[in-house]
């Protein structure tokens, strides 16, 4: 599966990997395997080193290099699916649990980048979701009631507030607060150098070729080496689609772009990430030196196998988005453009926890617009699990729960 097309954003503005680790060339035993050096594995490896465990992380080409270098840096409390949604689908106990869930992994993630030797440019923000027509303010209405019952720090604007903050008006808007903005290439590659420098061990172009996962063990073979472990933890993003299907995801293709720096972006307000309550949305955000990110437009992989097939077309439409929120910003320049495989589940909630079919090992299928934020609480409840403490949240995130879901409007 080819992952990412076009130019990404932090390939564009760090040309050079930031470090480079050995090639996995022997026999090698651990406590815990992770495969994948995404951002997921990053932060699996992170928390399981400063945990006390003997780690190995494994890596096919480059840390950071595949779908997180293409993730534009957003972290955010509330999902995909609404608060209200998921209390509908489940229960509140578990709708309120979770979404509590993503708002500390927010803040975990803002400690460990404030800890990190490497500056992965993380920074505090606020997020204005807006009705994408004006009939979708009572659905906005309504969550907004939900997320002020359960505790959540958010404020309903109507048009003529959104009006007052910024050069566009929508009929309805949520305005919440505690979310925040990373470089996720360089926050990755700075929990995989700290966390090396505390007896990590990372090998890059290593690919797992052969898995042998039976009795009190995982053996992972690549082309010169092999990993000895009691456990396993798959963090292999949206590739691992190629060999475990999913009957809960569905495989999308996005698009994307980051401008040239905008000299004056103070119509802005407080530079809040923005995202619309239609589907598939759009999102927009600025960067620290000034520049605006876009995304969105999702639709079916193309046949062709290309992510990046479509990308001008996709690109200029980005583009123009930008000009329709911010007309002052109408004649902004595009720096880059690109596109990426995506992955989400039917019922909103990311895949984290075991497998039958693999009795040693777990699993990170974080997919979703909050792919970070999932990757955080993915770390913390197989550290949990590993350590012999298995957490009660895994059950609702099980790989093998139901794909029934009850589509709301």
């Amino acid at each position: 599966m080819i992952l990412t097309g076009g130019t990404t954003p932090w390939t564009f503005l760090h040309n050079e990997p930031v470090a480079i680790y050995p090639r996995l060339e022997h026999k090698v035993h651990c406590d815990v395997l992770v495969i994948g050096g995404g951002i997921s594995g990053a932060a699996m490896a992170y928390v399981l080193t400063k945990q006390g465990a003997n780690t190995v992380l494994l890596e096919k080409e480059r840390v950071c290099s595949g779908s997180t270098s293409a993730n534009a840096g957003l972290l955010q409390f509330a999902n995909d699916r609404m608060l209200s949604e998921l209390i509908q689908q489940f229960n509140e106990q578990q709708g309120k649990a979770f979404y509590r869930m993503c708002k500390d992994a927010v803040k975990r993630l803002s400690v460990i980048a404030g800890e990190l030797s490497i500056d992965s440019s993380f920074t505090e923000r606020n997020s204005l979701y807006y009705a994408s027509k004006p009939e979708d303010a009572g659905k906005l209405r309504h969550e907004y009631d939900v997320l002020k019952r359960c505790g959540f720090d958010v404020e309903y604007w109507d048009r003529e507030r959104i009006r007052a903050a910024f050069p566009f008006a929508k009929e309805a808007a949520l305005y919440t607060r505690g979310d925040a903005e990373v470089n996720p290439y360089l926050l990755g590659h700075g929990m995989l150098k700290d966390a090396s420098l505390q007896g990590l061990r990372v090998y890059e172009d290593s690919e797992v070729l052969h898995c042998i996962d039976a009795g009190s063990s995982v053996t992972a073979y690549t082309q010169l080496g092999a990993v000895t472990a009691k456990k396993a933890v798959w963090a292999g993003g949206y590739a691992m689609q190629d060999w475990k299907r999913d009957r809960q995801v569905v495989l999308t293709n996005t698009y994307a772009i980051m401008t040239e720096p905008v000299s004056d972006l103070s119509s802005w307000y407080e530079r809040a990430l923005l995202w619309e309550s239609g589907k598939p949305y759009l999102y927009f955000r600025t960067t620290q030196d000034h520049r605006i990110m876009a995304g969105g437009l999702d639709e079916p992989p193309p046949s062709s196998g290309k992510p990046d097939q479509f990308i001008a077309e996709r690109g200029g439409r980005l583009l123009k988005e930008i000009g329709r929120l911010f007309p002052e910003l109408a004649e902004v320049k595009m720096a880059c453009a690109w596109a990426g495989i995506f992955a989400s589940t039917k019922d909103g909630l990311p895949l984290i926890g075991p497998h039958p079919k693999y009795p040693n090992s777990y699993f990170m299928e974080v997919y979703g617009g909050n792919g970070t934020v999932f990757s955080m609480i993915a770390a913390e409840l197989l550290a949990e699990a590993i350590a012999g403490r298995e957490p009660e949240e895994l059950a609702w995130l099980s790989l093998t729960r139901p794909v029934e879901v009850q589509e709301t409007n």
